[in-house]
């Protein structure tokens, strides 16, 4: 861009040669807690405002100097893409990780005051402009970064990454936890630097104890209900395939949110996304796209272009473009044949062979169950079986079903939504069970129980898949 441009823009400041300093030191948080952070500042003359600046957050278990998703670190991400572009930038290992003291909430009250201030430390410098904030954050890091914007952290722009929106949704859909997720969530944390109550209340949960209270913790650390308020210019950047926080996480934010906002759906996020390193240019491009429209106000178009972008996959380099959510298409499968489920059980239903298909939306498996001796929960597993006979994992969902009586009743289970591309002539299945371990030992989703004398008959299920009407992928 010629420097006229950049001179009516109010973008004077001379770091284009990319020189920049690195500080590294402690901040002192108002409880007592030193937060570890790095502070990257650009060298030469800012504008007449100050340096615009970003704050990056780091996933679960990680520090700034780690990488999530076998992609740079928070510190590489800033030394090489923001910093030398003219942008001062904040990264930190967040409470109980890394250099960092304190305890761990998960993301609670305590991290969001952290947040503001260190939002307040970072613009406390004179040469920062702190009306021109942003924010950058993946998974863990993503779902402060929406809760601090949703809470009233004046960033002025954020990119949140392969995170939650409803963190309830995420790990405990229907009253039922996602034991196997919330698990290995679990143990990337030592258990000796949890807050006080956290880990027993993570233990009950899996045991399926004390469940409801396991959801209002996450119900507070989810800013879905607040999204509606929300004017900050968003870029979502959510894995198509990531059995840890849906698609849906991200579409339901993009439908609620009324300021500016962008959506790239990807290969990105945490099992079974590929995270391809051939990808990262690509949406790491557009984030500092959309934080050099919204924090340096360089009109690049990318608040012009349809709003919804979906990469194919396996990753090409082909995406395309939507001016809104995309339109589907709905399957319906019905199978009336009966059957009987004892412990954790097992019955499969298997469709027709069908066309090409790529799902898109939150399949629903509509099952009709009566038992005497209340059956505790059902798990429903959809798989794909290749015109080669190799099975693929689309998405899985369950729900707690403790009242359960006698007389048959039907009960609604959506499962995740994942954007699966299926080949032509291939066969869907469903899989009933108590636990997603009865459609293979290795999908560890849903690791709960229920006693070997419980017993439940199915009757009628119908499964509603929902599918792009034009795929995206190969």
């Amino acid at each position: 861009m010629c420097a006229a441009l950049l001179t009516s823009l109010g973008w004077t400041g001379s770091a284009a040669a990319g020189g920049f300093t690195q500080t590294e030191t402690k901040v002192t948080m108002s409880d007592g807690a030193r937060i570890a952070v790095s502070f990257f500042e650009p060298t030469g003359t800012p504008p007449a405002g100050g340096w615009p600046a970003v704050m990056l957050f780091h996933g679960l278990g990680k520090t700034r100097n780690d990488a999530d998703f076998d992609l740079p670190t928070m510190n590489q991400e800033a030394a090489t893409s923001l910093a030398p572009n003219g942008y001062a930038v904040l990264t930190f290992d967040a409470r109980a990780h890394g250099e960092s003291e304190g305890l761990f909430s998960l993301d609670g009250p305590r991290e969001l005051a952290d947040t503001r201030e260190l939002f307040d430390w970072l613009t406390s410098h004179p040469e920062i402009d702190g009306k021109h904030v942003g924010a950058f954050g993946v998974s863990y890091g993503g779902g402060m970064t929406w809760l601090a914007a949703a809470a009233g952290v004046p960033f002025a722009a954020i990119v949140p990454a392969a995170t939650w929106t409803d963190l309830r949704q995420a790990l405990a859909p229907d009253g039922l936890v996602r034991a196997g997720i919330v698990l290995g969530f679990a143990q990337d944390i030592p258990a000796e630097r949890y807050a006080p109550g956290l880990r027993s209340l993570l233990s009950d949960a899996f045991a399926g104890r004390n469940v409801p209270a396991l959801r209002d913790l996450l119900a507070v650390r989810s800013a879905a209900p607040r999204l509606g308020r929300l004017r900050i210019p968003t870029l979502m950047l959510q894995g198509r395939r990531d059995f840890a926080f849906d698609a849906d996480q991200a579409l339901v934010a993009f439908r609620r949110l009324r300021g500016p906002k962008r959506l790239y759906l990807g290969d990105l996020g945490h099992t079974p996304a590929a995270n391809p390193l051939a990808e990262f240019p690509h949406y790491e491009g557009e984030a500092r796209a959309w934080f050099d429209r919204f924090l340096k106000g360089v009109p690049n178009g990318i608040d012009k272009r349809p709003p919804i972008e979906i990469a194919a996959d396996p990753w090409t380099g082909r995406t395309i473009s939507f001016g809104t959510v995309p339109p589907t298409r709905r399957l319906r499968f019905d199978f009336a044949a009966h059957g009987v489920l004892t412990g954790p059980g097992r019955l499969v239903r298997t469709t027709r062979r069908i066309g090409r298909v790529e799902t898109f939306g939150s399949p629903t498996a509509r099952v009709t169950l009566s038992s005497r001796a209340g059956y505790q929960h059902l798990v429903v597993v959809l798989s794909a079986i290749r015109p080669n006979g190799t099975e693929l994992l689309i998405a899985d969902g369950g729900a707690a079903t403790a009242d359960l009586g006698p007389k048959p009743r039907t009960v609604t289970i959506r499962l995740a939504d994942e954007l699966t591309p299926i080949p032509a002539g291939s066969r869907l299945r469903l899989t009933i069970g108590a636990r997603s371990t009865v459609q293979n030992l290795a999908n560890l989703v849903y690791l709960n129980t229920v006693p070997d004398t419980s017993r439940a008959t199915i009757g009628r299920v119908v499964l509603s898949v929902s599918a792009l009407r034009h795929p995206v992928s190969p």
